[in-house]
């Protein structure tokens, strides 16, 4: 026959390839491990996809080509796995010349698909059985063949969505606040938060039965008031079939956003402080997803919070709201007028009156909620009082007292969350309801007051002179060592002070989270302290926020980073390094 066109190669001779059974060779780049069997010549990529390891050291046996490394099993034809975790070898199309004796091979054969068609089907695989490795090598593909992130995110929270019976959790909620944060990463570590998110929404998912919808009434004309009325009826009464059926009417009804958010903080805050503040948390992070992937998925979205509404803990229900001082019922004479509150500042214009974070951290709860009635009645917004309360939780982070126990972290973090989540909910609607997340959130800043005492002491002003670049890399040196607490805040806080720039500390402290097997509330931490960072121009409580982050993440690290080595070894076999001679 003639020598084959379009790109093959010559190989090696037939001949040899039938006396030895395997050959490698490198053509054109490519390393490319040939085997006859059954009297048939068989082409692979040398590399096991799993890690990296050379095939022609394996073995062939009635069509299986096994890894002797972790002995992973592909189609010897097509190169497909029988081992998901390993993932697909690449196969080459091969000719064989008899008469000359020679074997040509395609060492660059034409994709079956686009590279992000590829990659897109390839994070679809990952998701759905929870492969790490598939997962990190879709993340890096898409982003290399220059797919819009929202994708990789629009992906994710539609799986996460669909798959988990449960609704929303944490995984959605990692993925979402690590696609807001991208643009402060560095471009590698874009590829990581996506892997990480997508990663989380896999785990939360695995072994979960799917979600089986309920479908929206047949009635139409509802009114937006009313549909709310019902949905708040139904989660009162814990009924998430009914609740969802309301919800999705609402959707079908072309509720504005407002008005379907409305209808959301309503239901978190017919309640104290929902499952210690992660239900309005996740309200927050399902309408920025929304944000990211598209409003017209709402259908999807917002059901997925049904579940957590009707069956979350109420904080009303928990001593520490009860005794000594019974907060809820102090707030209950709040709400009752809280109509009349807000007529009174009707027209008016609130001043945040000095000291006010000091005030919100008073000893005293009704200093805390008489302080809030007054901003009312003089005119100030939620979102004006959601933004004063936030800070007053960061600050807590920002000054644990590190003779706490370990676990008291999740205490002044959840309550900084959830203000963090009330205050971004408040630019989304101008339901009245959302007040009261606002005393929630106050009411958790006052019990938090035991967690900052003696409070850890906001750093010193540093040297303006100190050079930034040497406080940042001892950051992440700060970072490999457990409880490196205050001097991660101290040289985050000299950071600034030096005049570095806080765009890339907060690179820089992002790139300490990705490489770390965080869990859920550490990346909590670091996407609401920056937000609230967003929020606000004051150059002091930014460099507060910054160092409650730094502080907060040095006490969870460090981590074993078995997901950064995942990622790691995907990025290597991407770049074709091999990695197992290193």
């Amino acid at each position: 026959m003639s020598v084959p066109a379009d790109g093959y190669v010559e190989a090696v001779p037939l001949s040899d390839l039938r006396a030895e059974g395997r050959k490698l060779v490198t053509l054109d780049g490519a390393h490319v491990a040939l085997f006859y069997h059954e009297g048939e010549v068989r082409a692979v990529d040398n590399r096991c996809p799993h890690m990296g390891f050379p095939l022609t050291e394996g073995s062939v046996d009635d069509g299986i080509l096994t890894c002797h490394w972790h002995h992973a099993r592909f189609e010897l034809s097509c190169g497909d796995t029988f081992d998901p975790w390993a993932d697909d070898v690449q196969a080459y199309p091969v000719e064989v010349d008899d008469e000359n004796d020679t074997v040509y091979v395609d060492p660059h054969p034409d994709p079956d698909e686009p590279p992000a068609e590829r990659w897109a089907t390839r994070l679809e695989r990952g998701l759905e059985q929870n492969l790490r490795l598939v997962t990190a090598k879709a993340a890096i593909g898409l982003v290399d063949a220059d797919v819009d992130p929202a994708e990789q995110v629009k992906t994710g929270v539609l799986f996460g969505t669909r798959y988990r019976e449960g609704g929303w959790s944490s995984g959605l909620t990692i993925l979402t606040l690590l696609a807001n944060v991208l643009p402060d990463l560095r471009d590698e570590d874009r590829k990581r938060a996506l892997y990480q998110g997508n990663v989380h929404v896999a785990m939360d998912c695995a072994d979960q039965p799917p979600k089986f919808d309920q479908t929206a009434f047949d009635a139409r004309e509802l009114s937006p008031e009313r549909l709310e009325s019902w949905f708040r009826d139904t989660i009162e009464v814990r009924d998430p079939d009914g609740a969802e059926r309301c919800l999705r009417t609402a959707v079908a009804e072309g509720c504005s956003q407002s008005e379907l958010v409305g209808m959301l903080a309503a239901a978190a805050t017919d309640h104290r402080y929902l499952n210690t503040g992660h239900t309005m948390d996740f309200v927050n992070k399902a309408c920025e997803a929304l944000d990211i992937v598209g409003w017209e998925h709402a259908e999807h979205v917002l059901p997925s919070l049904v579940e957590g509404l009707a069956t979350a803990e109420r904080a009303e229900e928990r001593s520490s709201w009860r005794q000594p001082v019974d907060l809820a019922a102090r707030l209950d004479e709040t709400f009752e007028r809280l109509d009349e509150l807000v007529e009174s500042g009707a027209g008016s214009t609130w001043q945040t009156p000095a000291n006010f974070t000091d005030t919100l951290h008073s000893d005293d709860p009704e200093v805390v909620v008489g302080a809030l009635e007054d901003a009312i009645s003089e005119g100030a917004t939620v979102e004006e009082l959601a933004a004063a309360v936030a800070f007053a939780a960061g600050k807590r982070v920002a000054q644990f007292a590190t003779a706490n126990e370990f676990s008291d972290w999740n205490t002044v973090h959840h309550t900084f969350t959830y203000a963090n989540a009330v205050h971004q909910l408040s630019q989304r609607t101008e339901s009245r309801e959302l007040y009261r997340g606002v005393f929630d959130a106050a009411v958790n800043v006052y019990l938090d007051r035991f967690l900052n005492t003696p409070p850890a002491p906001i750093p010193d002003e540093g040297d303006a002179d100190a050079n930034p670049e040497e406080l940042l890399g001892s950051l992440l040196e700060a970072f490999d060592t457990e409880g490196r607490v205050n001097e991660a805040g101290r040289l985050a806080a000299h950071y600034l002070d030096a005049g570095g720039d806080p765009a890339r500390l907060r690179q820089r402290l992002g790139e300490g989270l990705l490489r770390e097997d965080a869990g859920f509330h550490t990346y909590q931490a670091l996407e609401a302290g920056f937000a609230q960072y967003d929020e606000r121009e004051d150059r002091e409580e930014r460099r507060t926020l910054l160092v409650a982050v730094a502080r907060y993440l040095a006490a969870h690290f460090p981590t074993r980073r078995e997901r950064e080595q995942t990622f790691t070894i995907a990025a290597r076999l991407q770049r074709g390094e091999k990695i197992h001679e290193a």
